[in-house]
């Protein structure tokens, strides 16, 4: 069984006010069919990060449509799509009345970008969200933020930017996490991150290394654990990848138990290549059982018992 933990959809009245997402972001019947030409039992509907919030009279706007349409989706679709709802992000007073709001229109996620117009999930105005999150067992998704990641001051390219500076910033947002001890604070907080975690994978050892030769020196603070004890225990989306060397990096870093499978649909439709490097893979059956469903319904069932056939 397979459970795609990294999908999108866009509703159309969202869609139509963004840049990019208006073509082929819309399509739920597509991705069903894919689903069903795959043997994907569910999905996970993740907001991508987009500019429609600008467009839309801001974010409180953009939740009021987004999270209702992706609710509507669900119920319609409720043995196969598993909905995560949006936060008003210009407007954190807002936060745990649509939090409330999220748990009435049964969306089992809280998805948010790692950055917001260069503000990062360690800003103590997303603390409540933590501590909601938290009480309730609900896994917060952690995708790249498209819209002015780090670099893109200095370098502003239609595939640089989305090939560097999207995962650089998911890899930023998890060590300033770290560094602002956020995971200490909220240590049995489920955070996701999209893509591996971005170059998290490569830079794991340098991260351990780096560290305690500053505790060294005293030039970092104590952190209590090493980086990578922290790395370890957080849980990563493959995002559609289909290298097998991505997979073995990120099995240095933490263990099968904490990686997810997802498509990243619809940005990618060619689910085979990222189910057969699992699948071709050293990994055991058991392992792979993980990657592919036990690991996501796992962070799912804490929060809302769900029934996979």
């Amino acid at each position: 069984m397979i459970i795609d933990a990294h999908s999108h959809y866009m509703p159309p009245a969202v869609a139509q006010n963004t840049a990019f997402f208006k073509v082929n972001w819309s399509d739920a019947d597509r991705q069903l069919s894919l689903m069903d030409q795959y043997g994907i039992e569910r999905a996970v509907l993740l907001y991508p990060t987009s500019d429609a919030h600008v467009h839309m009279g801001g974010w409180a706007e953009l939740c009021n449509v987004y999270n209702q349409e992706i609710a509507n989706v669900v119920k319609k679709h409720s043995s196969r799509f598993i909905g995560a709802g949006i936060l008003p992000i210009d407007q954190p007073r807002l936060f745990i009345d649509e939090l409330k709001r999220l748990e009435d229109l049964n969306l089992k996620v809280i998805s948010l970008a790692s950055s917001y117009d260069g503000t990062y999930l360690d800003n103590e105005m997303f603390f409540p969200v933590y501590e909601f999150a938290r009480q309730r067992n609900m896994p917060i998704h952690v995708h790249p933020q498209i819209m002015n990641p780090i670099g893109e001051e200095r370098v502003r390219d239609p595939l640089l930017s989305p090939v560097l500076e999207y995962v650089f910033d998911v890899s930023v947002c998890i060590g300033k996490l770290m560094m602002s001890e956020v995971f200490l604070k909220f240590s049995d907080l489920k955070f996701i991150f999209a893509h591996y975690g971005g170059v998290l994978p490569i830079v794991k050892e340098r991260f351990d290394t780096t560290y305690k030769m500053l505790r060294g020196r005293n030039l970092v603070k104590d952190i209590q654990k090493t980086p990578g004890e922290y790395f370890k225990n957080l849980y990563f989306d493959i995002s559609g990848s289909k290298s097998l060397a991505s997979l073995l990096l990120a099995l240095e870093m933490t263990d099968a138990a904490h990686i997810l499978w997802g498509s990243d649909f619809p940005a990618n439709q060619n689910f085979s290549f990222s189910i057969d490097m699992i699948e071709r893979s050293s990994l055991s059956d058991a392992e792979k059982s993980y990657i592919f469903s036990e690991n996501i319904t796992n962070l799912l069932s804490f929060y809302n018992k769900i029934v996979v056939k």
